[in-house]
């Protein structure tokens, strides 16, 4: 038996959202799922708030992995003295979860693993909606960030003025990080609100600014509020696509601002795709693409260590730290990646064979996009329309600068542009 059919012939698994209220704060039906389960997972600080139960306690180890797999594979399994290992499975088990378990919670990650018939949830108020209600927020009007198991640059994706944020944090020290991306990112002006044990009888809310937050620890369980505002000469980043050149650490090796939004628009990014940058330079278009979809993934192939270090600097500056980085050549570093839903090849077209694995790689269904500046690039790309298929396109940007006491048209050079879609079987 596979270990799908294993996880499908299992008992259901049922998680319980629980707040910093504590037993007190859960619905009639959460506590039966609590009080019907022959053992009960969770942080020690969520299991030391339920009462004496005949349960058996199991507190999530370090890493998690593991323990999500014995129970993702119906395996959990516990000794005499309810220490685990033992040999005979537990036919119930109920996994405790902070707030809404299917928001940036151990419940959205057994959801991804289980089928619908193995998860039974029940939710409480997330930190999320006790902060929108805390401070008047209009919930649909503010983004979600977590930091929780992520670096904290993820959050400068969203540095916009006039934008409202909610991050979850973890640990004493998670405001004080977050408050050193605002600052770092001329956000520092931005209005700052820590709020701990939220639901708690403990409740805590303390008002500040990011510049003036500083060092300062919370309590280990608290959510930070942004409301942004920006320094005077702060540059705005917008989410779509196209960047000002000047947002990028780069050495010349750059897709530039304009070309960039057009190729972009050409390999459409879509929820959960997964795109090879090929020849990355600086990043600038793996980048851009995770900053447009939240849920796509991004893999950027650069030859060059330098330049890999600097799409990965890049990367966490501009608020997607999740950019893979492989330093290698094209064809040779393709080989071993996943299959990518887009492609799009910036450097190396030239190289032999480059196109043809890259081809072959891409999945039915998806899209490549590349670029040339040289004939020999152009002749390649000719090539590419005839045996796959898709168009070609010549773009040309010229820029008004100075010439003498008059201004004039000064022309980059002209990119042609392949795009093609790979065919459904």
């Amino acid at each position: 038996m596979s270990a799908s059919e294993d996880a499908s012939a299992a008992a259901p698994l049922v998680v319980v959202g629980i707040g910093a209220d504590g037993w007190a704060g859960l619905g009639e039906a959460a506590r039966a799922a609590v009080l019907a389960a022959d053992a009960v997972v969770g942080s020690a600080r969520q299991l030391a708030l339920l009462p004496e139960i005949d349960a058996a306690r199991r507190p999530w180890p370090s890493p998690m992995e593991p323990l999500v797999e014995e129970l993702v594979a119906g395996a959990l399994a516990w000794n005499e003295d309810n220490s685990p290992g033992g040999a005979e499975a537990v036919d119930s088990v109920c996994v405790l979860a902070s707030g809404d378990p299917m928001l940036h919670g151990i419940g959205a990650t057994l959801a991804r693993r289980l089928p619908p018939d193995r998860l039974i949830v029940h939710p409480h108020p997330s930190a999320f909606a006790l902060a929108c209600a805390r401070l008047g927020w209009p919930a649909a009007e503010v983004e979600l960030v977590s930091t929780v198991a992520r670096p904290p640059d993820v959050l400068a994706r969203l540095l916009q003025p006039g934008r409202r944020l909610v991050v979850y944090a973890s640990g004493t020290s998670g405001a004080a990080e977050i408050a050193r991306v605002l600052r770092e990112r001329g956000f520092g002006p931005s209005r700052f609100m820590v709020l701990e044990q939220l639901g708690g009888e403990a409740e805590r809310i303390s008002e500040s600014t990011a510049d003036d937050w500083g060092e300062r620890e919370a309590d280990s369980l608290h959510t930070v509020a942004i409301d942004c505002v920006a320094e005077a000469d702060t540059p705005v980043f917008a989410l779509v696509p196209g960047l000002p050149d000047d947002a990028y650490e780069n050495d010349g090796q750059l897709t530039k601002r304009q070309v960039r939004a057009i190729t972009l628009a050409a390999l459409a990014p879509t929820p959960g795709a997964l795109l090879w940058d090929v020849g990355a330079g600086s990043g600038s278009v793996a980048i851009e693409w995770l900053r447009a979809e939240p849920t796509a993934r991004a893999v950027a192939i650069e030859r060059q260590a330098e330049r890999a270090e600097r799409a990965r600097a890049n990367a966490r500056l501009l608020g997607v730290p999740q950019l893979e980085v492989v330093l290698g050549s094209a064809p040779e570093a393709l080989c071993d990646l996943p299959g990518p839903d887009a492609i799009f090849i910036g450097g190396g077209l030239t190289t032999g064979g480059v196109i043809q694995r890259c081809w072959y790689s891409l999945q039915p269904g998806g899209r490549i996009v590349a670029n040339a500046v040289t004939l020999e690039g152009e002749r390649v790309l000719a090539f590419a329309r005839e045996r796959c298929g898709g168009t070609l396109a010549r773009i040309e940007i010229a820029h008004a600068e100075p010439l003498g006491s008059f201004e004039a048209w000064r022309s980059q050079l002209p990119v042609v542009q392949w795009s093609a879609r790979k065919e459904r079987a």
